[in-house]
């Protein structure tokens, strides 16, 4: 009996798994529906190590149940009514870039790829404003941007890995200009986004207002848990007319920072300021081929000639008083120009290495604090299995600036519940570490699976009220569920 009751169990998920599997077809077309297990693994894969590492090791990813991959915002609204419906989880997918496990299928469902809603919708000249579709990628807007004498100036490393323009908003993404040009909740203007039971909310039509809380800075960063960004409004800017280049070099990384500090406390906007530590300058030299080692700072200021000529005399001024010595526009010219050298095949870390990248930001006064109390947990408590720490400072504000750091492990454990242990080991350090010292979690990355588990520990009390508005917009709990720490469906 006990058999027959299993066997009966069994026989109405499949029905139930085919039904759902039928809506969705009458819902996007059979052609943009998948059960197949190769789509289901390609889905569920990211650039986390975890991800790269469970690949490596031969096992499985958690994946999806279902694979959709609708065309318009209607057709999402129709994949989460059904969703809601079955109380099926919805893991949207961009570009795949992320790296912190936010596509792993943890608790099965739909996977949702949205890199068919690609269309250029408007180009705004008279406002400075793009709309597109979420699951355009960041070469394919520029390239026509660009033919418009205009950039939207958004040049992360996961810009040719495939990553969208949702992907940069839904995890607060950043590039290599943002010091000048911002950060993706700076640049964006306006969503649409499908939230439970399968309804479009369209946030309002400029970020600044006085017309009660904002609805859009809640979408911005909540890496689909709240629903799923279908459609965006950016600013987009002209093309800048004239690019400058400095590079500096430093007795320590705590001169470099003080530097950077005086140019950003100065209200000078440099596009770019990378300042890296001995050991990172050294992987830069092999990677990117800059002609120097030791404490190494790149600048690059853009935009009418004029205002170059004045950055970049202003700025060597600063940084020279500051303790730094000028190496002229040659280092800098050749970073800029093998930016994206680190991100090509072959040169991105890859298991069976054990990396991570913490990415924490934080106030002037306590980055060198942080950089101290992380670079001696990695390289001491960690020991034993030769653990390696880098840094360098890429992303620069008024009041701060975030700290590239990895850490890495060459030779770590074999079996991989092991290397697991390890990896989770590192990252608790490094984490709370950096947050006992005055950072914040993480700048540009997101949070994902990964680091979820520290939401409660930034926030303290806040992190409740975060759960009460997922609660509230997400009862079943459905949209992405086990990501920035909100746990499981309820199912």
């Amino acid at each position: 009996m006990t058999d027959r009751s299993s066997a009966a169990r069994v026989s109405g998920e499949a029905f139930l798994q085919g039904q759902v599997v039928r809506e969705l077809e009458a819902a996007v077309g059979r052609e943009r529906v998948s059960v197949e297990d190769a789509d289901l693994q390609a889905q569920a894969a990211d650039w986390s190590w975890s991800s790269k590492y469970i690949q490596y090791a031969g096992l499985r990813l958690p994946s999806a149940d279902v694979m959709v991959k609708p065309a318009t915002t209607a057709e999402v609204e129709e994949v989460v009514r059904i969703a809601s419906e079955y109380r099926m989880p919805v893991v949207p997918r961009g570009g795949g870039s992320g790296t912190q496990g936010g596509t792993l299928a943890v608790y099965g469902g739909i996977a949702l790829d949205l890199t068919d809603l690609d269309d250029i919708v408007e180009i705004d000249e008279q406002s400075l404003t793009v709309t597109v579709g979420a699951g355009i990628d960041g070469p394919t807007l520029e390239a026509e941007l660009n033919t418009h004498g205009l950039t939207l100036a958004h040049y992360p490393g996961s810009y040719h890995l495939g990553a969208t323009i949702g992907g940069f908003i839904a995890a607060r993404g950043s590039g290599v200009v943002s010091t000048k040009y911002g950060k993706a909740e700076d640049q964006v203007l306006q969503v649409k986004a499908v939230v439970p039971p399968g309804a479009t909310v369209e946030t309002l039509r400029v970020p600044s207002h006085a017309a009660g809380p904002d609805l859009l800075q809640s979408f911005v960063g909540s890496e689909g848990t709240l629903g799923v960004i279908t459609e965006a409004t950016l600013r987009v800017d002209p093309l800048p007319e004239a690019r400058g280049f400095l590079s500096f070099s430093f007795p320590d990384i705590f001169t470099g920072m003080e530097a950077g500090r005086r140019i950003m406390t100065n209200r000078l906007r440099p596009a770019v300021i990378r300042l890296y530590d001995e050991a990172d300058s050294v992987k830069l030299k092999d990677w990117v081929g800059t002609p120097f080692t030791g404490t190494l700072m790149v600048v690059m200021c853009d935009g009418a000639q004029e205002l170059v000529d004045y950055e970049t005399r202003a700025i060597t001024e600063l940084v020279e008083a500051a303790g730094g010595t000028s190496h002229g526009p040659d280092v800098g010219r050749i970073w800029w120009e093998g930016k994206y050298e680190p991100y090509a095949k072959g040169k991105l870390p890859q298991p069976p290495l054990m990396y991570g990248t913490f990415d924490q930001v934080a106030r002037f006064s306590d980055l060198p604090a942080i950089y101290r109390a992380k670079k001696k947990i990695v390289e001491e408590e960690f020991a034993e299995y030769g653990a390696r720490y880098t840094a360098h400072l890429s992303h620069w504000y008024d009041w701060g600036a975030m700290l590239y750091d990895r850490f890495y492990v060459d030779e770590p454990p074999a079996d991989p519940v092991e290397a697991m242990r390890l990896h989770d080991r590192l990252w608790d350090a490094g984490i709370l570490e950096g947050i006992a010292h005055g950072a914040v979690l993480n700048d540009h990355h997101g949070v994902g699976i990964k680091l979820g588990r520290f939401m409660h520990k930034q926030y303290g009390e806040g992190f409740r009220l975060l759960k009460a508005q997922k609660d509230a917009w997400d009862p079943d709990g459905i949209m992405n569920p086990g990501k920035l720490g909100f746990g499981p469906p309820r199912r």
